[in-house]
């Protein structure tokens, strides 16, 4: 799923290409992207751009009237950009958002359409698609801590929970994880002082690492790889890999298709975090520390 750092990008690439332009139309192919029926999307059309916002992992599109349309790319959603009008994909193209100055096109990969498109106008309606989640870059430590407990969670899925923390997906939660030396599966509210301390410090530095990271590959052209998966992440990805930092290799959980990964040296002690699927099947054979894996 496109992540805080693919979404700047993304939003960085459409402002040198349709800030400032027109609307012309929107053509959409599949029936389930479009959210909302009132105002409808005709609306939107003629309308000049105002604006681009991020919202979480979505995009807005502020256009004039007060009308909004935000985009979520959910899981598989990519965007790709022509300068002149192209046709909307076979089997993946959802929709196309034709300007003056191009034309952006929407797919998803899958059989699955996850994606979504929602037309609203004003900013209280706007307002009621946020998710909520505190962004790390603003908040203050005591905010960041705030939003992590206010519920029991394992810090992978606290980190990921879009209603308290915003813009962080599985891939930069496993990063942010190893640089904060913290196992995925610790509890959010059992996290020592100097332990939140680090998780905020390794959260902010990370997006901004990441952020930086995304633009210099995209450099002036459009995104055109925008994948879970960099050669330069430390975890994520790289399972069965020696760990950059202490060379233990990185490990994995995998649990209702979802996987995370982490690295034992720097994160667990050494212990070999229990797999659901796994686990169960070996019982007392599956290995607790490095050592045991080895072997």
């Amino acid at each position: 799923m496109p992540e805080l750092p693919e979404i700047v990008t993304y939003i960085d690439a459409l402002e040198k290409r349709i800030a400032g332009q027109v609307l012309e139309t929107v053509r959409v192919r599949s029936f389930s992207l479009l959210r909302t029926f009132d105002p409808p999307l005709e609306a939107t059309f003629g309308k000049r751009l105002t604006g681009l916002r991020r919202m979480g992992k979505r995009i807005v599109f502020v256009l004039e009237s007060d009308l909004f349309l935000v985009l979520h790319l959910m899981v598989a959603g990519r965007l790709r950009w022509h300068e002149e009008r192209k046709a909307i994909p076979g089997k993946i193209g959802l929709a196309a958002f034709d300007f003056d100055s191009g034309t952006i096109l929407l797919t998803e990969a899958g059989t699955k359409r996850r994606a979504s498109l929602h037309v609203v106008a004003g900013e209280a309606a706007l307002s009621e698609l946020d998710p909520g989640g505190v962004e790390v870059a603003q908040a203050t430590l005591e905010e960041f801590a705030a939003a992590l407990t206010t519920e029991r969670h394992t810090l992978k899925r606290a980190l990921t929970d879009a209603r308290r923390i915003s813009g962080i997906g599985g891939a930069f939660a496993d990063e942010i994880l190893h640089k904060a030396r913290l196992s995925p599966l610790q509890m959010s509210t059992n996290l020592a002082e100097e332990e939140m301390e680090r998780l905020f410090d390794s959260c902010r530095s990370t997006m901004v690492k990441w952020v930086e990271i995304r633009r210099r590959d995209t450099g002036d052209g459009f995104p055109a790889k925008v994948t879970a998966f960099h050669p330069e992440m430390a975890v994520h990805g790289k399972y069965g890999e020696p760990c950059p930092v202490c060379g233990a290799t990185v490990q994995r959980i995998v649990y209702a298709s979802r996987e995370t990964n982490y690295c034992p040296g720097c994160q667990t002690d050494g212990r070999i975090l229990a797999d659901r699927s796994l686990s169960r099947l070996l019982k007392d054979d599956w290995p607790k520390t490095i050592e045991e894996l080895e072997q």
